[in-house]
């Protein structure tokens, strides 16, 4: 990029989260204001809301998101998904990592900035927790240099406690989502000692959530996060980013009436934008890895050019094709085709969706069995194996009728009610008029009742005399 070879690429060659004798670098951001941020901070609490109340909401008795790997039961809004379904299931996994490569192509890490927990439970909960209790940034550096005083240890024992309570909270409303909110009440109702692995389990993952959040921080988004790294490999000249017009900028500083002679760009070398930076990067250095579009230094940005009398948008989203050019945002060829590929795989798990019936049924004619001729020499019997799998939200009755022809069909040795995720299996003995079995193979139409309600039809030969 322009802006590298301006300024070279030093600053790529270590974090900003890292000091040069490799010791943790603390970063101090600083509160920003501005449109960006305010609708940032909306929706992020809107997020944070769905995130903490979905456990709550409950649709026929079944929680809104169930995600229960021991039980592989996974509920998404109100759609339940057994082990028969994992086929539904597996396309929509697909479908998501492609949602995400195509939308990191076009947009770069917007999700991180905007949507993702790790930045929501940072920015909107711990950030502002360490703001009410150590003060803005500059009382925070003070107060970190500061010796061990009565002040500020009670201030850190007061922060540090109420981090790990946040962190215990959040790990027990993901839980939630695991095992369901009322199997979580249940086990915090009961003594300790009846749950001792749960609750072992439930303090070492909040005090890991406490670490996350009290000391390694932005660190996740820079070292550990993978989607951090895919983004090296997915964006290009064409990605919309938080980009720094560098055309527009350069060179910096601000002109001084004793020196007319001394030309500068916009950017009048203020900082602001890596002061307010959660990862402490420099975006005027370009396109870099720890960015993840959070805005701050638009903001930032848009403020000091209001102040000094320039047009806003000196740090603003586009590509580094649309600060060469000037142009908008088009969709590039390599755009489209994930496009149509993300639709397409969309439109099919939607009619998979739609189409997708209250049981699974199976019907095999049973090995080694040919039809049987009644006594009356007037029916013809096949055996089938029967197998039904209630995945709806209520207990069904099941019952099996012929559409396709005259006939009737016995059940043996199963009751066909079936509660919520159960399945059963039987036999049934299927009768149809000799007459109407014109061939070797007669090809034979059932239909799954609940009641008098039709909830699926299933078809399978029936066999007959030459």
């Amino acid at each position: 990029m322009e802006s590298e070879k301006l300024h070279g690429e030093e600053y790529r060659d270590s974090l900003a989260t890292i000091t040069k004798d490799g010791k943790r670098a603390w970063i101090f951001a600083k509160k920003v204001r501005g449109k960006f941020y305010n609708f940032r901070q909306l929706f992020g609490y809107f997020v944070l809301t769905f995130l903490f109340t979905a456990p709550f909401i409950k649709i026929e008795g079944e929680p809104l998101l169930l995600f229960n790997l021991p039980e592989r039961k996974f509920i998404l809004f109100s759609v339940i998904f057994w082990p028969q379904d994992s086929f539904l299931f597996y396309l929509m996994m697909v479908s998501s990592i492609i949602f995400v490569v195509l939308f990191t192509v076009m947009f770069g890490r917007l999700f991180c900035g905007w949507a993702c927990p790790q930045t929501l439970f940072l920015e909107l909960i711990f950030r502002r927790i360490e703001w009410l209790i150590d003060g803005n940034p500059t009382e925070q550096k003070k107060l970190k240099q500061q010796g061990w005083t009565f002040l500020k240890l009670f201030k850190r024992t007061l922060k540090h406690s109420i981090f790990w309570a946040v962190s215990f909270l959040i790990v027990n409303v993901l839980l939630s989502y695991i095992i369901g909110m009322d199997k979580l009440f249940q086990i915090a109702s009961e003594p300790i000692a009846a749950h001792r692995g749960s609750f072992i389990g439930i303090v070492i993952f909040s005090s890991a959530f406490y670490f996350i959040y009290a000391w390694f921080r932005e660190q996740v988004c820079t070292i550990m996060c993978p989607y951090g790294r895919l983004q090296g490999v997915l964006t290009d000249n064409n990605t919309i980013t938080v980009s720094y017009d560098y055309f527009r900028g350069e060179p910096r500083g601000m002109e001084k009436k004793d020196k007319p002679e001394q030309k500068f760009g916009d950017c009048v070398d203020c900082k602001e934008c890596i002061r307010v930076c959660p990862t402490g990067i420099d975006i005027r250095n370009g396109s870099q890895l720890e960015c993840i579009n959070c805005t701050a230094c638009i903001d930032a940005c848009n403020s000091v050019m209001t102040k000094v009398k320039k047009p806003t948008g000196l740090i603003r989203y586009s590509s580094e094709n649309g600060l060469k050019t000037g142009k908008s945002f088009k969709f590039t060829t390599r755009n489209i085709a994930y496009t149509t590929v993300l639709t397409g795989i969309l439109v099919f798990l939607t009619t998979l969706l739609l189409t997708r019936t209250e049981t699974e049924t199976t019907i095999l004619r049973a090995r080694g069995l040919t039809y049987q001729t009644q006594p009356d020499d007037n029916q013809i019997s096949n055996l089938y194996n029967l197998t039904i799998v209630n995945k709806s939200h209520r207990t069904i009755n099941a019952s099996v009728r012929i559409l396709s022809h005259k006939g009737n069909v016995q059940i043996h040795g199963t009751d066909l009610s079936l509660e919520t995720g159960k399945s059963i299996e039987g036999t049934m003995i299927v009768f149809l008029e000799k007459a109407d079995v014109k061939s070797e193979r007669t090809k034979i139409e059932f239909g799954i009742y609940d009641g008098d309600v039709l909830i699926e039809k299933r078809t399978t030969d029936f066999i007959g005399p030459n």
